[in-house]
């Protein structure tokens, strides 16, 4: 008998049709076709997007908290609070404290799925739910607070969040907030620093919290590269309503930074822009930023795995020029060049070439669909057609193992 070969299987969510733990599931089905008797370890991660809390249960457990908040366009949504009990990791805390750490995942509040497509419209929709789910947290007991962000509906620059977390805190000047900051991202067109005078106070409010902004993508907040331009025409946007949400987010900005004192940098730092300037908002509050990936990895302990595996098994719903910049790919292969773990990959597409793949550490890189007959099946059957892809991968990457 040929010696079973060690995989570790870690994809992240296949975007509108698995999550990272179906996409795991459906792997590893395809690849016991071919290898039945290899050593599989299903890891599912995520970017900071859809599937983060998800990711982050199944690898580390703790308590989940269920929370009713408004949704991006006022309907009741239902995330979920992850709620552990871990060693501290920042400088506000000593090695050996034990910290209550808070999950929190935008996409369950104010997510894109969230949203009909008929009804997407990112000038009215707000991230004020995700503010009052973060005061949950924090009544919860959580002094440390990691908020997934990707997915979302919102393009407000996180101005809803801030008015929606000043109101679960029960803030002086909290209600003006509501009132001009959770409207959407068009309502802030010409908001004024007397008029969010209370940010101020929020931030002192939260000086003793150690709040992280895990984003999936290093975007800045403002101009021709910022999150209006290349990201609102997916929420729903036209080329004109996006400028014009650049502008109202610039006006918002400007008024924030000198209601709280921050400096003037923060529009510009990498992932300010994340999730429709969720960054920059949750940087006016002193959050530090985590790429997404990197902060799933290191709770699941996926650098340890790694270290077991002979090869390693990533994978997302379509591998394109993103998926170079911080996504779970990326952050897979380079913790797997570390330990000269091979990384393959199976996408739904593939859409960037051997030479690229190979400057991240991805040796191949496998599509699920090439032609549009083959993306329409993988579509009405996408687990389906993810197993039968990875059972003809394992025909290269399980040499050793006996056929069946």
């Amino acid at each position: 008998m040929m010696a079973a070969v060690r995989v570790l299987i870690a994809p992240d969510s296949f975007t509108g049709t698995l999550t990272a733990a179906e996409a795991a599931e459906a792997i590893a089905e395809g690849w016991r076709r071919h290898a039945p008797g290899d050593d599989l370890d299903l890891c599912p991660l995520s970017d900071g997007g859809p599937g983060f809390v998800d990711a982050l249960h199944a690898g580390i457990g703790g308590r989940l908290i269920p929370v009713e908040v408004p949704g991006p366009l006022g309907a009741p949504a239902l995330p979920v609070i992850l709620l552990t009990d871990q060693p501290g990791r920042s400088d506000k805390y000593h090695q050996m404290d034990v910290v209550r750490t808070a999950y929190l995942e935008s996409a369950q509040v104010c997510g894109l799925a969230l949203v009909p497509q008929a009804d997407r419209d990112p000038g009215r929709s707000s991230s004020l739910g995700l503010g009052l789910l973060i005061a949950a947290a924090l009544a919860a007991g959580a002094r440390r607070v990691v908020v997934g962000l990707g997915g979302v509906a919102t393009n407000d620059g996180g101005a809803g969040m801030l008015a929606g977390l000043a109101q679960g805190l029960e803030l002086p000047g909290a209600d003006g907030l509501v009132a001009v900051l959770a409207g959407g991202g068009e309502q802030l067109r010409g908001v004024t620093a007397a008029q969010v005078g209370a940010l101020s106070g929020l931030r002192e409010r939260l000086a003793d919290i150690d709040l992280v902004a895990a984003s999936d993508l290093d975007v800045t907040l403002l101009g021709f590269k910022g999150t209006s331009s290349l990201y609102a025409a997916q929420k729903g946007a036209t080329p004109e309503q996006a400028q014009e949400l650049d502008l109202a987010i610039s006006d918002f900005a400007r008024a924030a930074l000198e209601s709280t004192g921050m400096p003037e940098r923060l529009v510009a730092d990498p992932g300010s822009g994340a999730a429709g300037g969720l960054g920059f908002g949750l940087s006016l509050l002193g959050a530090r930023r985590e790429p997404g990936a990197s902060a799933v990895a290191e709770a699941v302990g996926l650098p340890d795995r790694l270290a077991w595996a002979e090869v390693v098994i990533t994978g997302e719903g379509t591998l394109d020029w993103q998926s170079l910049r911080g996504k779970v790919v990326t952050a897979v292969a380079k913790l797997a060049q570390e330990v000269a773990v091979p990384t393959v990959a199976v996408a739904g597409q593939v859409l960037v070439g051997r030479r690229e793949l190979l400057t991240v550490g991805v040796e191949s890189a496998y599509p699920v669909a090439r032609t549009a007959a083959e993306i329409t099946r993988s579509l009405a059957e996408p687990a389906a057609r993810l197993a039968d892809r990875a059972e003809r991968v394992a025909r290269t990457w399980s040499p050793r193992s006996n056929p069946t």
